[in-house]
């Protein structure tokens, strides 16, 4: 093993960006990577874990020293925009080594296509991040921190909304308590952005989704005033559902406002959201060892040109986006949100007639207990 410690070792002809400088020092194993995913430095602790010297790594791609056993991460490396924080990912060291790290991969600044990988030996003293239960997953860097700077602009933009709806009245005031709500929304939401690596969720209750899919709708018409077209096709009859409110309209906004952005500059743009019993469809329970029906289903179409086949099967796993300012993580969320709430989620495209839909399925309250 090598336990020398020497300075980072650029190639002549490319200088490395200023960060690298900084790397040298941190007990964590740092590679910087150029575009083409080859090793531009690494600091002695990346020396240490990979058992390799510096001299040796440089130059050389990733892959001929690190595979990893999530396709995920390898599909990350292949973003140069992504971001994200990977706990108890087992890698492989060369050919005959393999053990489980904490991850983190970042873009370097004002560097196009470099990337930071920062590895952690999982009891090695201290994680990139904290899982609860030791749990396997992937978060986005720092949610405490986000917490805070975000939290205090949505005080403010609320106190601002409250102040303007004593001073007007009609749609006005109907438009700032839109605002107020959303901003209630939001901070509500950034309380569970962990929930891509959490186990615990939001505790269910009896929740109308009628008064869920009304507030999206607004929400989204207000957003794309004139823009799109939005059928309702709903079953009246259906009772009251399992599942978190807020978390519900959090999953519905973002297949409605994702089907929005998915009809720019289509002809005659519609969205159809519907609601229906259905039968077959039920789930295991695993951590109750039973099993739960999932009676009633909610349909969101659009008639958009639908996904890239590429990735059709791939859209709820992290990191997986077509969007150039997309990070991947809002179906990856949906996701997460809709099993947290005993439910599931399928996409399908009916090529013949040109129609996307996201089929999202839930229980009862009725069933509850």
């Amino acid at each position: 093993m090598v336990a020398s410690r020497r300075r980072l070792m650029p190639l002549p002809a490319e200088p490395i960006p200023d960060a690298a400088a900084q790397l040298q020092s941190l007990p964590m194993a740092v590679l910087l990577l150029r575009a083409d995913h080859s090793i531009a430095a690494a600091n002695a602790a990346a020396e240490n874990l990979l058992e390799q010297s510096a001299r040796r790594l440089i130059g050389r791609p990733l892959q001929e020293f690190l595979q990893f056993d999530d396709a995920r991460i390898g599909h990350a490396l292949t973003q140069p925009d992504a971001n994200l924080a990977a706990h108890r990912m087992m890698v492989r060291i060369g050919r005959n080594s393999s053990q489980k790290v904490d991850i983190s991969l970042s873009p370097v600044g004002q560097s196009e296509g470099w990337q930071m990988l920062v590895f952690s030996e999982v009891g090695a003293g201290s994680t990139l991040f904290e899982s609860d239960q030791g749990a396997e997953g992937f978060a986005v860097r720092g949610p405490d921190v986000l917490a805070h700077e975000i939290k205090n602009p949505l005080a403010a933009i609320k106190g601002a909304a409250q102040l303007i709806e004593r001073q007007v009245d009609g749609p006005g005031k109907r438009l700032t308590g839109l605002i107020s709500a959303e901003v209630d929304r939001i901070a509500s939401l950034i309380d569970n952005m962990q929930y891509l690596t959490r186990r615990t969720a939001v505790p269910a209750q009896p929740c109308n989704i009628f008064e869920a899919i009304a507030r999206v709708c607004d929400i989204v018409e207000t957003a794309h005033p004139g823009k799109v077209r939005i059928v309702e096709a709903f079953d009246p009859s259906i009772p009251l559902v399992l599942a978190d409110p807020d978390n519900l309209v959090q999953v519905l906004l973002n297949l409605m406002t994702n089907a929005c952005e998915a009809l720019e500059g289509v002809a005659n743009p519609c969205i159809t959201i519907s609601t229906r019993f259905v039968s077959g469809v039920r789930v295991r329970l695993s951590r109750e060892d039973r099993f739960i029906r999932l009676p009633v289903e909610i349909r969101i179409s659009d008639n958009g040109p639908g996904i890239d086949a590429d990735i059709a099967e791939d859209i709820f796993s992290p990191f997986v986006t077509t969007k150039k300012s997309g990070q991947g993580l809002g179906l990856a969320l949906v996701q997460k949100l809709v099993r947290d709430m005993n439910g599931r989620i399928i996409h399908e495209r009916d090529t013949a007639l040109g129609i996307t839909s996201f089929r999202l399925f839930l229980p009862l309250a009725s069933q509850q207990g």
